[in-house]
């Protein structure tokens, strides 16, 4: 244990707060809150831990902490810390994943939409919807049984929702205030619940239409009765009072946590969530955190009233949330509470193989490779590749990978300025300067690893860069392909040489595929910036035609020759000035004139 480590330990004040773990890079890399600091953070440096933690604590090489005067303003204050520093082992703490909504807008003509936002603005919301195929098969059925606004055009102007009778807003005289509030009760009152007298109604009309031997109007009803069946009765279990609640359960083993989220309105059970995730606490802190964030920064509106089981502090959640939580000991509250919690323990046990599938493809492919390179652990791998045909539009590419997984908000892309003709080595010494130099300006972390797609020259030309130009000493590696153009040689070391990794590990396999994705990456830039240049044409050679003129001749002529051909007045028609048009023409003609 690092001694600045040691000396803060033994001064930790026995009060809440919050601490952030830092790695060697000075990076947060885990918030946690605790009653008492000095017991919470001294059980991470002594005591037994699970591998999981243990990792945590191998890149620790520093740690902060915040003293709070009570247990809730440490809660919000790691809630809020995590926000801002976006630490990677707060894994699910971090996660904004939003669920959407059914909106009813509240407009003259009203719309019915799905949104993962819920405003202040008046309008009817109704979810969440965890399952989104709920919420747009939900949508489909009202949308052909309610025809609310699904276009913008103005009265008289029919869209093809009004031909088939589900858009009434476009119609020469459309319909009242009054008759759009009729619709929008009856769809508040389905999606309420009250959707048993609609399908009751549906499956007269399908009697009637079965009747007129209109087989086709039967089947259109009795597919929409079925969707009523599917979307609106999945869950039996109901609640006599009809209250809006959300019941959360959680489960944990091997440092896995899942917690389960039943969302009962008007009484119902009707979606579920689960959410898998590390945790590096005490359990209930965490369970707590998970509950506070998932209001406070995932915005999902409160209920009336939340269940937990004990002995979470429900009234520190309550003070917090400022609504009803509540532990049930009996009764429907309390089996729909176990319920929960046996889903938790279930969804747990399923992902488990998932999650170390998983690990084996990353994390301990990142360790393995670490081993096989004699370095630390690259926790952050920085990959390059450049891609350009005969040294035309030359362009390089870097890819992130962290701990084993694509960080793709970290990928950059280059184009190459000072390289003339297809020179590798120089490309390659342009963007690890170009690179680095932005690193090092920014105060960015410095990645753990750097794999260059390349042999020998690449790897000595950029270590040219990284050593005698930038003084830093970060492990440099080459990847060489075989005939196939598959990753086939790890190259390491001051002279490069090939490194023994066994083709079937998954170090090796990882390694793969952090090749590929650089290689695809450059590709695809390099594809992009080629058919731009190809489409630039020779309208961007002339004086006076700029990116608008340029897209109103490609739009309306559709090519450069239909343009050649063009007169005065048609050019003058979209608005190109009478000088500028000849100029046009007459260089287009000369160019063809050259070309004959």
């Amino acid at each position: 244990m690092a001694s600045t480590i040691e000396e803060k330990l033994r001064v930790l004040p026995a009060e809440p707060g919050c601490y952030l773990m830092k790695d060697k890079h000075g990076t947060v890399i885990y918030v946690g809150k605790s009653k008492l600091l000095k017991n919470r953070v001294r059980s991470y440096f002594r005591g037994a831990n699970d591998q999981k933690t243990q990792r945590l604590v191998q890149e620790i090489v520093d740690f902060e902490y915040i003293v709070t005067s009570s247990e809730i303003e440490a809660l919000i204050l790691e809630m809020n810390l995590i926000k801002k520093y976006d630490p990677k082992y707060n894994i699910l703490l971090k996660d904004d994943k939003s669920y959407p909504y059914l909106k009813i807008t509240n407009e003259r003509h009203p719309r019915l939409i799905i949104t993962r936002k819920v405003l202040k603005d008046k309008g009817r919301y109704f979810g969440p919807y965890p399952n989104v195929i709920a919420a747009r098969e939900t949508k489909k059925l009202l949308d052909r049984m309610y025809p609310l606004r699904k276009c913008n055009n103005p009265p008289g102007k029919y869209c093809l929702y009004y031909h088939l009778g589900q858009c009434l807003a476009c119609q020469e005289d459309p319909p009242e205030r009054e008759a759009y509030q009729q619709i929008i009760n009856e769809i508040s009152s389905f999606l309420k619940g009250g959707h048993k007298a609609i399908k009751q109604n549906l499956k007269e009309k399908m009697e009637s239409a079965s009747e007129d031997l209109n087989f086709e109007r039967a089947m259109e009803l009795r597919d929409q009765i079925q969707h009523i069946d599917a979307i609106m009765e999945q869950q039996k279990m109901t609640l006599k009072d009809q209250v809006d609640r959300d019941v959360f359960h959680y489960t944990y083993n091997k440092g896995w946590m899942c917690v389960q989220v039943f969302f009962i309105r008007q009484g119902k059970l009707i979606e579920r969530d689960v959410s898998v995730f590390p945790f590096f606490d005490e359990a209930l802190d965490t369970f707590t955190t998970f509950i506070g964030r998932f209001y406070l920064h995932q915005n999902h509106p409160l209920p009336k009233q939340i269940l937990v089981p004990a002995p979470v502090d429900y009234q520190l959640l309550s003070d917090l949330l400022k609504v009803d939580v509540t532990i049930p000991y009996r009764g429907r509250k309390k089996e729909l509470l176990d319920l929960a919690g046996k889903n938790a323990e279930i969804a747990l046990e399923e992902k488990f193989k998932l999650i170390e599938q998983n690990e084996a493809r990353t994390i301990k492919a990142v360790e393995k490779l670490g081993e096989v390179l004699n370095i630390d652990t690259p926790h952050r791998i920085e990959a390059f590749d450049n891609s350009n045909i005969q040294g035309r539009d030359p362009v390089s590419a870097m890819v992130a990978f962290i701990d084993g997984q694509p960080a793709k908000k970290e990928y950059r892309k280059y184009k190459i300025r000072d390289v003339k003709g297809p020179d590798d080595y120089e490309t390659m010494r342009e963007v690890v300067r170009r690179r680095y130099t932005r690193v090092l300006k920014d105060k960015l972390p410095l990645p753990d690893l750097i794999v260059v797609d390349g042999s020998k020259g690449q790897i000595s030309a950029a270590r040219d860069i990284l050593e005698n130009e930038l003084g830093l000493d970060i492990p440099l590696t080459g990847l060489a392909k075989d005939d196939k153009h598959k990753t086939s040689e790890l190259l390491y070391g001051d002279p490069p040489m090939v490194v023994p990794l066994d083709r079937q590990s998954q170090a090796f396999y990882l390694i793969q595929r952090i090749q590929d994705e650089v290689h695809r990456f450059a590709i695809t830039f390099h594809r992009q910036l080629r058919g731009k240049n190809a489409f630039r044409s020779v309208l961007d050679e002339i004086p006076g035609v700029g990116e608008k003129r340029r897209r109103v001749l490609l739009t309306h002529f559709k090519s450069i020759n239909e343009i050649k051909e063009a007169d005065l007045e048609t050019m003058k028609r979209l608005g190109i000035p009478g000088p500028t048009a000849e100029t046009i023409l007459a260089h287009l003609n000369e160019e063809k004139d050259l070309g004959e």
